[in-house]
């Protein structure tokens, strides 16, 4: 690819990031402070099969773009990031065949060890010394800043994060909206 095509790719994949960012804070609104009845919480609630392959797809889909077609070579934190992501493509996939929605209960394991990275990563993306970092820009590193865009906000480690997210939001409306209803 070359460099208009992956500034095209960033700045979709970024917009589509802080798309679900919000339709994921709106979801989560709506379920904590909404009416208990809602369209928006009926359809998550209805389809998170759906939304929570798409999701994750996507983001192991374009990870996977990023490194081996565009050519930038994860750093050791989006390598684990990846390790929590991979296998929720799989889980959401197997359950969406099996139309199993007792899936929710085995990817919170999943989905906390990727938040937990992906939170550790976009700290030290943002805030930390840049002398400091767990992955420094010596070597493979995200601090390289290959993808920043949006006034530096959309990041490869925000994408992820964003990602985890939007999972977290489909996760939370599956196990309390019905709960709401009593």
């Amino acid at each position: 690819m070359d460099y208009t095509q992956t500034q095209y790719l960033n700045y979709i994949l970024g917009a589509g990031a802080i798309l679900l960012q919000v339709a994921s804070v709106v979801a989560v609104l709506i379920l904590f402070f909404g009416p208990k009845r809602n369209f928006i919480l009926e359809f998550v609630n209805r389809h998170f099969l759906w939304l929570g392959f798409l999701i994750a797809f996507s983001a192991s889909f374009f990870s996977l773009v990023y490194s081996e077609i565009v050519g930038y070579v994860p750093c050791s934190l989006c390598w684990y990031a990846r390790i929590f992501m991979y296998p929720m493509t799989l889980l959401f996939g197997t359950a969406l065949y099996f139309n199993d929605r007792s899936v929710a209960r085995y990817a919170w394991p999943l989905l906390v060890g990727g938040m937990l990275v992906a939170l550790y990563h976009n700290f030290n993306y943002y805030f930390a010394d840049t002398s400091n970092l767990p992955c420094d820009a010596s070597g493979i590193s995200c601090y390289q800043q290959l993808v920043s865009i949006y006034g530096g906000y959309m990041s490869a480690p925000m994408m992820s994060l964003s990602s985890l997210i939007g999972i977290l939001a489909i996760l939370l409306v599956v196990h309390f909206y019905k709960k709401g209803e009593n």
